[in-house]
């Protein structure tokens, strides 16, 4: 992972200009991935550009793996990311929200996605304390700036996690709401709290739950216009549901791994890429019946993006980041039983569970074991398909061969995540 973010002794060229020595990387720049079709047969995506939010949850790896700190207390590569985040907010065009920068940090033409401030002030809040003194300036006057922009904008509708839809998204919402209640608890001095935020989280935990169909949470809501009100029986598209993105709400935003709803739908999400599944995954059969590893996870079930647009796949591929997510969910749920807290099972998430072979009848301790048992597997699935554990983006969904870009960041990122994740559970 750490080969993907860039510092003062490792650059990286654009693939675009790559005799222009100017457009070279600057420190703390992160990647989404190396690749680039010229690198990268078959494939004709150019991953060679710092998201904001692919970014903020690969140094929140950074962050919480405590890295050894230089002479002068502090991690460079955290204060490379936040000087690296503060220029590119200086050259975003048009809004504070937009997405995607080029390597030298400039805005590069794109969407505007909200939960990209959100997640990028999560994690500058928690990697505060590894920052040296004028980089913690810096960091302040980002999260202030981050919060007041989407204080702004938290009610309108943004570009969605997977760049295809606008409209009122769950990960979103979710991602704001974090933001905005880890910015109230917050002590570093400097941060302000705006009288709004109070409002703003009671509004977006509302709004969360409007997400609810009566058997899914809808990943994104559709704008109806003239002043109208989003329902979830008016979702954007009919083939996006259930979405991967309902899970990483939990992992990377304020939605709860306790909460039943949110089983439930992580339960269809399973069932529709296993056998019988609306979008099967045969890799899922092989590994289940020969290995006893899996299953392996996508994004949503109408999924087309195998990293060459010119040649869609209906029905996707399976992720390493959506499996590893989902083995993350397993093992957060199970460290809150382990640490005492009740089993949330209730009609709506019976299925989840039953998944694991967990009943009213099973105990605590045998709960909490079965679920960390489960992640287990899905984790092992992703390391046995790797390329000598190098991750790209995707696996195919009948061969289980790595497809898609390679060496992506979020890969590893997640599956750092679900690693810290599973220490608390086993």
């Amino acid at each position: 992972m750490l080969r993907n973010i860039a510092s003062n002794g490792f650059t990286f060229r654009d693939p675009q200009s790559p005799g222009d020595f100017s457009r070279d990387s600057k420190p703390g720049c992160i990647i989404a991935a190396p690749s680039f079709p010229a690198q990268t047969p078959g494939i004709d995506e150019d991953y060679v550009f710092n998201w904001v939010r692919d970014g903020a949850i690969t140094a929140m790896e950074v962050a919480k793996a405590r890295m050894p700190a230089g002479l002068d207390g502090t991690v460079e590569t955290l204060n490379d990311y936040v000087q690296f985040a503060d220029l590119c907010h200086s050259n975003a065009q048009p809004t504070r929200g937009h997405a995607c920068f080029n390597i030298a940090g400039d805005s590069r033409p794109w969407t505007e996605q909200n939960d990209g401030p959100a997640l990028q002030s999560i994690t500058i809040l928690a990697a505060y304390d590894q920052l040296d003194l004028g980089t913690q300036k810096q960091a302040v006057d980002l999260v202030n700036a981050n919060v007041l922009y989407l204080l702004g904008v938290y009610q309108a509708p943004t570009t969605n996690l997977w760049e295809e839809h606008n409209g009122y998204s769950f990960f979103a919402r979710a991602a704001q709401l974090r933001c905005f209640e880890e910015t109230l608890a917050s002590k570093i001095v400097g941060i302000d709290k705006p009288t709004g935020l109070k409002p703003a989280v009671e509004w977006l935990r509302k709004a969360l739950a409007s997400h609810w169909d009566g058997s899914k949470y809808v990943s994104m809501m559709a704008d109806p216009g003239n002043g109208g009100s989003p329902s979830p029986q008016n979702p954007v598209v009919s083939d996006y549901d259930p979405n991967i993105d309902i899970v990483q709400a939990a992992l990377y935003g304020a939605a709860s791994c306790t909460d039943t709803k949110l089983l439930a739908t992580a339960a269809q999400l399973r069932s529709q890429w296993e056998e019988g599944g609306t979008a099967f995954y045969p890799i899922n059969k092989a590994d289940r019946e020969q290995l006893g590893i899996g299953p392996l996870f996508g994004r949503y079930p109408g999924d087309v993006y195998n990293g060459d647009t010119a040649h869609p796949t209906l029905g996707g591929h399976p992720w390493v980041l959506s499996t590893c997510n989902v083995a993350e969910l397993h093992y957060r749920l199970a460290a809150e039983i382990k640490a005492g807290a009740r089993v949330p099972l209730d009609k709506l998430s019976a299925p989840f569970f039953a998944q694991s072979g967990i009943d009213a009848s099973t105990d605590p301790a045998a709960t909490a074991a079965a679920l960390a048992a489960t992640g287990d597997a899905m984790v092992q699935a992703v390391i046995y398909h790797s390329d000598h554990l190098e991750l790209s983006e995707q696996f195919d969904g009948t061969t289980g061969y790595e497809r898609s870009v390679r060496n992506l960041t979020w890969s590893y990122a997640a599956y750092l995540s679900a690693m810290r994740a599973r220490a608390e559970a086993v």
